[in-house]
């Protein structure tokens, strides 16, 4: 085994120390963001191959969790969009690593009842009315609310000042609740399409 051999499995093995204990939970969010499995395994394939590529960049002793919630929310921003609309994926070379590692994620979500019941503990209604999300709003929503990241974290991670951090999630959070209120009045469930602001006001007014 050369120098240079040995270096390249020293940094595998420190590189995949820190960030596989994170695979699952990054395909359940590109699973989230692209709403396609195919799409969410092709783009934590991408997310690794790119944290592998860079990871002379990442400084340890920081956070990893969300460097790699960084290089997957971009990449999906600049280029999933796009691909997932056109339906023509075009197809990058691939390293061994990077395959094995997404073979892994898949594989062991699929195997794991664990794994599936987080994603599926969202109901139906919401995760419909989560997909139904512009891209932009949906994004802030996954990572705040399912992933628990911080309004910095998050403005870090897609790279927008707090205040547009704070003002996508206040209104994609309220986009999520009124396309819920439309899905009840749908189900019978409520009487009107009235939003649930409107719903609140009008329940104070009865109570005051």
């Amino acid at each position: 085994m050369t120098q240079s051999d040995s270096f390249r499995g020293g940094k595998r093995k420190i590189f995949e120390t820190l960030t596989l204990g994170h695979l699952n939970e990054l395909y359940a969010t590109a699973l989230r963001l692209t709403k396609s499995e195919r799409d969410a395994e092709d783009l934590t394939q991408d997310t690794y191959l790119k944290a592998y590529a860079y990871f002379h960049q990442f400084k340890q002793g920081t956070n990893c969790r969300a460097w790699l919630f960084k290089i997957l929310t971009n990449t999906f921003i600049n280029s999933y969009r796009r691909r997932v609309k056109e339906r023509s994926l075009l197809e990058e070379e691939r390293i061994a690593q990077g395959d094995t590692f997404v073979c892994r994620a898949s594989a062991e979500w699929r195997a794991n009842p664990e794994h599936r019941m987080t994603h599926q503990s969202l109901s139906d209604d919401v995760q419909r009315a989560l997909d139904e999300l512009p891209v932009e709003f949906r994004t802030v929503v996954i990572l705040s609310d399912l992933e628990g990241f911080s309004y910095r974290e998050i403005a870090d991670i897609i790279g927008s000042p707090i205040g547009t951090v704070m003002s996508r999630l206040f209104r994609g959070r309220r986009a999520l609740r009124e396309k819920l209120w439309d899905f009840a009045f749908e189900a019978g469930i409520v009487r009107t399409r009235a939003s649930i602001e409107d719903e609140t006001i009008t329940a104070k007014a009865a109570n005051g």
